[in-house]
């Protein structure tokens, strides 16, 4: 079922408004809740689109179908076309209820780090303010029914290019992107650049103190038996490291699993979208990495390693990435990030970061309420962020409250 938003009204409009709507670099908002649908058109707009690895339709397709059916979470896939029916862009949305509030925001949650709608470049250089604040505004209309459009976690621009709904952030999100440009051919000129001469002295002692435990091997997992394999590594290491922390571990539910799992597999005859690494030791996963890639970027979504190994001490998950970057060096790409967060291996290997933003659209008295306090919220998590000492405390609390009830997600 689709429901269009059409700027054409059925009785004439002034002058100055119908100029305004001509003025518009599209002519048709379509929200559709049938993703088989849209594959080819979706396929297609990927090839040459604004488009981060977390809207590839390989990555949102499997989240559908397995977190997304488990959670009965409520999709709009949203079409904007010009007057002759082409994609200009598309909004993988979803529908949520919070607090008595009706929003839609971008698909994917805390699992996608980049939110964001894929656009024709040219398409998205041409919306200015006004013009993308109009284009939501239809976009909420043909959604219907909902009080705001809560867009967080943007890249403020993509490929050089300003992403439309970051000309409207209410601010930056609590945290930012870590992302490092690859050199091709030039790997290790690559690290040089970005680790400072201590960090990579650092790292030599201790892949020197690793391979003092026997024979390693960065592992790709392809087959079907590999990927279940690493993936269960993965999923125990996670399990193992949130019940020692003692909170909740956001990777328990089977869902998450069989999401990791299908996007790992892929479609037939297509790369897959989503990649699961793991470094083993005598045979062993002592580390593993879950990435995300479209064209030349390679996206982390994840890492854990083997707590009860021999050779945790030696840190193992940076041993792992660091040979992954080298990877993806030597293949070409050109952008490796490791996504929203802020942790010291992060800052070690990474010399540039995403500026992320939050966009909110209200479209009701109840989606203004709403966005002031989550606008608040969120300006609050960034200041603590900010503050080693505060982001301490604040963890600690958050952990003594988790101990007594898991607390329902705002953000």
């Amino acid at each position: 079922m689709s429901v269009v938003a059409d700027r054409a009204p059925s009785t004439p409009a002034p002058a100055a408004l119908r100029r305004d709507a001509e003025a518009r670099p599209w002519a048709k908002v379509i929200a559709s809740s049938d993703l088989a649908a849209l594959e080819a058109d979706w396929r297609a707009l990927e090839v040459d689109a604004l488009v981060t690895p977390y809207q590839a339709y390989d990555w949102v397709r499997p989240f559908v179908t397995t977190i997304g059916r488990a959670e009965a979470m409520d999709f709009r896939f949203i079409r904007v076309e010009d007057a002759q029916g082409a994609l200009l862009a598309l909004f993988p949305l979803v529908v949520t209820r919070r607090l008595g509030t009706r929003f839609a925001e971008f698909i994917g949650g805390k699992h996608a780090n980049y939110h964001m709608a894929l656009y024709r470049p040219g398409f998205a250089a041409a919306l200015d303010a006004a013009a993308t604040q109009a284009l939501l505004q239809e976009i909420g209309a043909a959604i219907g029914g909902i009080d705001a459009l809560f867009l967080i976690n943007q890249p403020a621009d993509w490929q050089g290019i300003a992403n439309p709904p970051a000309r409207l952030a209410a601010g930056q999100s609590p945290s930012r992107a870590y992302k490092l440009a690859l050199e091709p051919g030039d790997c290790e000129g690559t690290l040089r650049r970005a680790m400072s001469k201590h960090a990579r002295k650092k790292m030599t002692t201790k892949r020197n103190r690793f391979a003092e435990f026997g024979p390693s091997e960065l592992v790709q997992a392809r087959s079907e038996a590999e990927i279940e394999r690493v993936l269960d590594a993965f999923l125990v290491q996670k399990a193992i490291r949130f019940a020692q922390m003692g909170v909740p571990n956001p990777f328990a539910a089977p869902a998450i699993h069989a999401f990791l799992r299908q996007g790992a597999i892929g479609q037939p005859g297509r790369p897959p979208v989503i990649e699961l690494y793991s470094l083993e030791l005598s045979g062993r996963s002592v580390a593993t990495y879950v990435g995300a890639v479209q064209n030349k970027r390679f996206s982390g979504m994840a890492t854990s390693f083997d707590l009860g190994s021999e050779a945790a001490r030696t840190s193992p998950g940076e041993i792992l990435l660091i040979e992954l970057v080298k990877r993806k060096c030597q293949a070409g790409l050109t952008m490796f990030d490791l996504g929203v967060g802020e942790a010291r291996y992060k800052t070690t290997i990474c010399d540039d970061s995403d500026e992320l933003v939050d966009t909110f659209v209200p479209l009701t008295a109840r989606g203004q309420a709403y966005a002031s306090y989550s606008q608040a919220k969120r300006a609050l998590k960034r200041r603590i962020k900010a503050s080693p000492l505060a982001l301490k405390t604040a963890q600690r609390v958050l952990g003594l409250l988790r101990r007594r009830k898991p607390a329902e997600a705002d953000d």
